[in-house]
């Protein structure tokens, strides 16, 4: 397509275990954003299956793909097609079900409900192809990360200069924004930023983050394996 460029990685597709990069890679990827997003270790996961996901999933392992990234696999872990077992080793509940998302949704969507011991978290993802994935939702508000780059996500109230600061302490230590966006559910309501950065985000930075007025969460995304 024109204006598009490919890198012999989009052209070859993912190092992973199979059998299919949109089903398999990309489903453990999706898992995988799940669980760093929730941010402590899972005690209990509903997924939703959409559309192929859940007519074909069985069969291509996106249901073992899925959980093995809450488990915190890498879609190329070698010990992916045991997750079932390894989940309830583990003592991770967990359950799937076909769901409609829309006529708007990709056909090869999810929506994972997971809860710590004193977190829980929504979100409602995609994967789109050569294991390329797309999260839409978290926790009631919409977005567009792609998990390919080191990410900032912070809940928060919705206040006037929340942006200015945030943005002015990636300035501080020298990272450039590549995408940043909030959504919020009313004024003065709950928000989400999700900052997305060109290069690796020190830690310092989302300390520095929660201290921000109105934060109630912060969580560092390195890019997805």
């Amino acid at each position: 397509m024109a204006g598009m460029t490919l890198s012999a990685f989009d052209v070859i597709g993912p190092v992973m275990v199979g059998p299919s990069s949109s089903h398999t890679a990309g489903a453990a990827r999706i898992g995988l954003a799940a669980r760093l997003l929730l941010g402590e270790t899972p005690l209990s996961v509903r997924f939703g299956l959409h559309g192929s996901f859940a007519a074909t999933g069985q069969g291509h392992a996106t249901d073992r793909a899925l959980l093995a990234g809450m488990l915190g696999d890498s879609p190329d872990n070698k010990a992916l097609p045991e997750s079932f077992e390894r989940a309830r080793n583990a003592g991770l509940q967990f359950e799937f079900a076909a769901i409609d998302l829309g006529d708007e949704a990709h056909p090869n969507s999810v929506r994972i409900e997971a809860a710590s011991a004193t977190r829980q978290l929504t979100m409602t993802a995609a994967s789109v192809g050569g294991g390329v994935v797309v999260i839409r939702e978290i926790d009631g508000h919409g977005t567009a990360l792609s998990g390919a780059r080191p990410t900032l996500v912070c809940w928060h109230s919705d206040q006037r200069g929340f942006l200015a600061a945030l943005t002015a302490l990636f300035a501080q230590v020298a990272v450039n924004i590549a995408s940043i966006s909030t959504s919020r559910k009313s004024r003065g309501g709950a928000a989400l930023t999700v900052a997305e950065a060109d290069e690796a985000i020190p830690p310092t930075l989302p300390q520095e983050a929660a201290r921000l007025p109105g934060v109630t969460r912060v969580i560092l995304l390195p890019s997805l394996p």
